[in-house]
């Protein structure tokens, strides 16, 4: 997605996490309203996208939602290129389920017995016999490793690898008996109707607390949130700058804000 289009030496080129490309299009919008000089890139493909981008010199900012990991760190490395982030927002991932199924909050056991397919029906949790349906992301997003990680598993062969945070949405608006997981920001401006997102508890004698909780995010009590990063090369910074300072910016944090994401103190 292109939001506005230069030369090279004043264009920024963003690439990488689908959950934060809204985002960084709605920041890169504003941004360049009061830079009218600078022109900023989008498009998404996921955080290893994004990463391997800024790698081979596409682009100047990786957006990734989860951290980078040790093999992309010696592939740096080996090529001789000096890395440095930048933590813009936190994210909340939020497990979504038809509105039409008898379930309102579940435990990381449950969503891990689930995901990784030892867990195939959904009468044991809603009384109702019918099969559990998964609709994930590819192996090369971030959310994708983040509840990979966070919950311990490897997902079922079974799970349907969607391309992105909207597609998920979509295919459980139709189906009663599917399961998915979104970046929390596109429940919110992605439209409930059909849909429910579940609260999830630690233990069953613990609160459950839902994604879209603000303090409670801010509190750091949901299991399931994590910071968002922007990567770039040392070298790169004083091109990057500008973008990265409007993020820390009044208005930028409004609009972190507003697109349903939490902004960092």
């Amino acid at each position: 997605m292109l939001v506005s289009c230069s030369a090279d030496n004043t264009t920024i080129k963003i690439k990488g996490s689908d959950t934060e490309v809204n985002l960084a299009v709605q920041l890169a919008e504003s941004f360049h309203s009061t830079n009218p000089g600078l022109f900023v890139s989008i498009s998404g493909g996921g955080s290893g996208l994004g990463i391997a981008s800024l790698m081979n010199g596409t682009a100047d900012l990786a957006n990734s939602s989860r951290s980078i990991n040790d093999l992309e760190l010696k592939l740096f490395h080996q090529r001789g290129i000096n890395l440095d982030s930048f933590i813009f927002a936190q994210d909340a991932i939020a497990f979504v389920v038809s509105s039409s199924l008898t379930i309102d909050s579940i435990t990381p056991a449950e969503l891990a017995a689930i995901l990784k397919g030892s867990l195939k029906n959904w009468s044991s949790l809603t009384g109702k016999d019918l099969p559990v349906n998964i609709y994930g992301r590819q192996s090369n997003s971030g959310t994708h490793d983040f509840v990979k990680k966070k919950l311990g598993i490897d997902f079922s062969p079974h799970a349907k690898e969607m391309n992105g945070n909207a597609q998920i949405l979509e295919a459980l608006k139709s189906d009663n008996s599917g399961i998915g997981y979104v970046g929390a920001g596109y429940v919110i401006h992605g439209g409930s109707k059909g849909i429910k997102v579940l609260t999830v508890y630690e233990t069953k004698n613990s609160k459950a607390v839902s994604p879209l909780d603000a303090a409670m995010i801010a509190a750091g009590k949901y299991y399931f949130q994590r910071p968002l990063f922007q990567y770039y090369k040392t070298g790169s910074f004083e091109k990057v700058k500008p973008i990265l300072d409007f993020e820390k910016s009044t208005s930028g944090q409004k609009i972190i804000r507003d697109a349903g994401y939490y902004p960092v103190n």
